[in-house]
């Protein structure tokens, strides 16, 4: 769209404030509100100033006057506010105009731009499938005196014995929540109501259902798009599911782990390259239809899942989900029919231009553009450099890997086990995310030390309340 054609839109709907937004460097979406009234081309195109230094990761107070500038295509009428609000994704420059490297949205688009400028291909396609979960009640603290955290869902099966006035039964028994259909799945006309505001705001559903756990754990899958355009979506998505959930009295949270004993909740990310109509990972015949270009892919995805993960699973909360068992994606094979593996290959129903590999171990808590920036790197990078995944002992294995022999497992590599180990991996291993400038040497370190500062430490230094059962009376 043309700014003359936004402020047209602003006319014909009634716009009463227009919100400009912008995405920090760990993920979280940020707003400033102008009036319609106020907005003219001359804003459209040069966009609102705003304080940089008061955005995480961005810049500090010596050099903290920014500006975001609006992407008009991402256009969207509020569907959460008293007022008509048309929202505008933006991206940041500094004052000279110049794109801001700590942007991750600059990432996710030097990303596309590499791979045009590559001749392996035009366009990379993702399709990310998000689960969360629908709480009734979110309650936590931590002090220097003492900690705690406690969830409830009326769906949940320790519920079962509650006097709810009257207690109607039916609730979700532990893994037994995948698939079952009303009144056991109490959250169906939420979900479908989520579903409506998402195809309202232009974004193509393709299903929804409850998910495995207790507690309401759901997932809604959109279409796949292109790379950036697909950060963008799941950004909106997420505004979408909160908003939805809260005008129900629930919350809707993307923490990977936020319920022991249970499945957690993951962010399998489908993926495919094409040159304009033509897909690159189809061959006919082969193991899973995959091409050798497919398969020198999965190689650098699995070549460089530590250093991935670091942006893929970028939470100290994502290693309470990367466990063995419930269907963790924690071993580093490929495999057809194996959900335990890091890369899956789907192979039902499949057509030359649906064939894709599905890499399963992101979560919701990665910050989409560079999170998807990042895995397209790195399957460039085994294209590039032809790192056959079956030579470096990575699949497939399309046996039950929880059922196989001591001596096989050994040959059976893991994902790291902690927000530390991935970071530590990202330092020793992220020139093939500097190619073309994609990611720069300041945009990795500052990723690093935010971590370590706001999220690892913090978390280290705190006692933990099981520490107390474990060691009080020693």
């Amino acid at each position: 769209m043309t700014a003359k054609e936004i402020l047209q839109l602003i006319s014909e709907k009634g716009i009463e404030m227009v919100d400009f937004r912008i995405v920090d460097v760990p993920g979280r979406q940020h707003h400033v509100t102008v009036p319609a009234c106020e907005v003219d081309e001359d804003m459209l195109e040069k966009g609102v100033a705003f304080d940089g230094s008061s955005i995480q990761g961005f810049r500090s107070i010596e050099e903290s006057d920014m500006v975001m500038r609006p992407d008009l295509t991402t256009a969207y009428v509020d569907a959460f506010t008293a007022h008509p609000t048309l929202d505008l994704v933006c991206d940041v420059y500094d004052p000279q105009g110049v794109r801001y490297e700590r942007d991750p949205r600059f990432v996710a688009q030097k990303a596309e731009a590499f791979l045009k400028q590559s001749g392996i291909a035009t366009d990379s396609f993702f399709g990310p499938e998000l689960e969360f979960f629908l709480f009734d009640d979110v309650r936590f603290d931590s002090s220097p005196q003492g900690s705690f955290y406690a969830i409830d869902s009326s769906e949940a099966n320790w519920n079962t014995g509650k006097d709810e006035g009257p207690n109607l039964a039916y609730k979700v028994k532990q893994k037994g929540g995948y698939f079952p259909v009303q009144p056991t799945d109490s959250q169906h006309d939420i979900r479908t109501e989520m579903v409506m505001e998402l195809m309202r705001a232009g974004i193509r559903v393709e299903r929804h259902h409850h998910e495995v756990a207790t507690a309401g754990q759901a997932e809604i899958n959109f279409r796949f798009n292109t790379l950036t355009a697909t950060a963008d979506t799941t950004m909106l998505y997420k505004y979408i599911i909160r908003n939805v959930a809260r005008k129900y009295g629930k919350v809707a949270t993307f923490m990977p782990k936020p319920l022991f004993g249970d499945n957690g909740s993951g962010m399998h990310v489908h993926q495919s390259l094409f040159n304009g109509d033509t897909p690159l990972f189809y061959e006919e015949g082969s193991y899973g239809n995959l091409s050798q270009t497919a398969l020198y892919y999965i190689g650098g995805i699995l070549h460089h899942a530590p250093a991935i993960l670091a942006f893929s699973n970028p939470s100290t909360n994502s290693f309470k989900r990367l466990v063995p068992g419930y269907e963790a994606p924690v071993n580093l094979v490929f495999s057809k029919g194996n959900r335990s593996a890091a890369v899956r290959v789907p192979v039902a129903a499949v057509t030359p231009k649906a064939c894709r590999i599905e890499f399963r171990t992101p979560d919701c808590t990665a910050n989409p553009y560079v999170a998807f920036a990042a895995m397209l790197m790195a399957g460039l990078d085994g294209i590039r450099n032809k790192i056959d995944p079956t030579e470096l002992g990575y699949g497939p294995v399309d046996k039950n890997i929880y059922e196989l022999s001591g001596e096989e497992k050994l040959n059976i590599r893991s994902v790291p086990g902690s927000l530390g180990e991935v970071l530590a991996a990202l330092e020793a291993d992220h020139e093939f995310l500097l190619e073309g400038g994609v990611f720069t040497k300041d945009f990795i370190q500052n990723w690093i030390d935010l971590k370590r500062t706001t999220e690892l430490e913090p978390m280290n230094l705190r006692p933990h309340p099981l520490e107390f059962q474990l060691y009080l009376d020693l």
